[in-house]
């Protein structure tokens, strides 16, 4: 590698609504490197990538191309200049063929009218010089998501590719297919092109990544070289978390975690065994009893929401068993959840919780007007005294029931959210990331507010991306990786360091698929 960078992003600044999604970032490419660019949701990865390719407009700041500056207005004019994106959701024409969708707006011609014979002898040699063995003629639906990422690779470099972002490439992919992409990687590399690598799978990065960009809070944290920097450290950069003890008593949540011997012989209000769903989980099992928060943490992609969505019937379950107070249970629905004492809040508030353009009243007792309605007909008598009653108990702060709740604060409309479930008396809630986006007050109203209904007698499932919740708040906690749980942490057991630890260590499935690959 020359010690001049082919690409070069300094000061990249960007805000929405005032809101800054990108704060001076910087980030350099070296021909033939793989670079890493983590950081948890929201960290500005996706920003930062879009104005790269030209998708977005920076506010402020310079981008260099091999030395000379570029702004890109289009994604077309990037990719005209070499720069390209394959993204996680392939973007690929299903019912044409491997070449149509490789030269698509370039097809060769010949007076006139496309040379299909040439378009496909020219795809043919690309997709041979990348090692792929891909019929340029068979149609793109007859390939698995592997070779449609591979189909979606090689348009990037016909492009001329000097620059290829790929995000989370392998999400959708076997072991087996990893292996083929690193191949493929590789090749890549090696023929000078500077790839941006985005993951949240460890194993990944380390087995193919040069370097590693770390955003969070849309601000650049540290570029590292891969090798020499321990996962445990790589972790606690993405996090901003020490590996030194953090101080105790920063949450709402007092002493739950002491909690968990008094609960200990009592059944299981919720069990989980080897669930799985969809591409992302895999094996995930553990237990809730009535009165213990269980706190479930993971990195991004590591499983945690779509767990919730399983139990919770919003996702299709197709493996493992969930029990419900000790039967075994198939919900397909929400409504059967629901039904059986299960509430769930959402980590999105905006897009899966509330509805803006509706009261408070409204909200709140959405969950709960079957028991409200007769023939049709809402009780407005058994609704105004339900709002009355938990707007009193959660201290939701607004001039009356019947304003809008998207007037509410973040942390206002939180509590309504939970007041929705609890109008329903479950016998367990499942809280995704129940204090995001809120201020620190809210925050702690809201975790006592948690502490108070756990205490009660309630079983709760938790997942939060903050280490001092889980640290202080949870009876247990469960870690996930890649889909899978792999630990438990109970009583003592329960410590940044420890939960860190779990997240970042290798997994035996990862090391297995890192064995086979050509790349190091």
């Amino acid at each position: 590698m020359s010690d001049a960078p082919l690409l070069r992003m300094e000061g990249i600044s960007k805000a929405f609504g005032g809101a800054m999604a990108l704060d001076r970032v910087d980030l350099s490419l070296q021909r033939g490197e793989v670079h890493a660019l983590v950081g948890e949701n929201g960290a500005g990865k996706s920003t930062l990538m879009k104005i790269l390719t030209g998708a977005y407009h920076r506010d402020a700041g310079v981008v260099q191309l091999e030395g000379s500056e570029v702004d890109f207005d289009t994604p077309a004019d990037a990719q005209g200049a070499g720069v390209c994106a394959v993204h996680q959701e392939i973007h690929l024409l299903s019912h044409r063929t491997v070449a149509e969708n490789i030269y698509i707006g370039r097809e060769p011609t010949r007076y006139g009218f496309i040379d299909w014979g040439r378009m496909n002898a020219q795809a043919a040699e690309l997709l041979r010089g990348l090692g792929l063995d891909i019929d340029p003629e068979a149609t793109v639906e007859s390939l698995n998501t592997a070779r449609q990422q591979m189909v979606a690779i090689a348009r990037g470099v016909s492009l001329g590719a000097r620059v290829l972002v790929l995000d989370e490439p392998t999400s959708s992919l076997s072991p087996r297919e990893v292996s083929i992409l690193y191949e493929l990687v590789a090749r890549l590399k090696a023929n000078g092109t500077a790839i941006v690598y985005i993951s949240h799978r460890f194993d990944e990065l380390y087995a193919i990544c040069d370097r590693v960009t770390v955003l969070r809070d849309g601000k650049l944290v540290a570029t590292r070289a891969m090798a020499g920097l321990e996962r445990l450290d790589l972790v606690c950069l993405m996090l901003g978390k020490s590996r030194e003890a953090l101080r105790d008593g920063v949450t709402g949540f007092g002493d739950h975690r002491d909690a968990g011997e008094a609960v200990a012989d009592r059944p299981a209000v919720l069990r989980t065994e080897h669930v799985a769903s969809g591409a992302k989980l895999h094996d995930v099992s553990f237990e809730v009893r009535p009165g213990e928060i269980v706190g479930l943490a993971g990195l991004l992609g590591s499983g945690r929401t779509e767990t919730a969505r399983a139990i919770f019937g919003a996702d299709v379950r197709n493996g493992g068993t969930v029990f419900v107070h000790g039967e075994s249970v198939n919900p397909r629905t929400p409504d059967d959840a629901i039904r059986m004492g299960v509430g769930f809040v959402s980590e999105d508030r905006k897009a899966e919780g509330i509805i803006p353009e509706l009261s408070i009243r409204e909200n709140l007792t959405l969950a709960a007007l079957p028991t409200l309605t007769k023939f049709g007909v809402v009780s407005r008598v058994k609704q105004r005294e339900i709002v009355e009653r938990y707007m009193t108990r959660l201290g939701i702060k607004a001039s009356s029931a019947d304003q809008r709740i998207r007037e509410l604060s973040g942390g206002n409309q939180q509590k309504v959210l939970l007041a929705r479930w609890l109008c329903t008396d479950p016998k367990l809630l499942i809280l995704d990331e129940p204090t995001r986006g809120i201020d620190i007050g809210a925050k702690g109203e809201i975790q006592r507010l948690v502490n108070e209904l756990a205490k009660l007698g309630m079983g709760v499932l938790m997942i939060s991306s903050e280490i001092e919740e889980l640290t202080e708040g949870s009876t247990r906690v469960v870690v996930l990786r890649d889909g899978c749980s792999v630990a438990e942490l109970t009583g003592a057991e329960i410590s940044p360091q420890a939960i860190i630890r779990a997240m970042a260590s290798d997994s035996p499935a990862a090391s297995a698929v890192n064995a086979t690959s050509p790349v190091s």
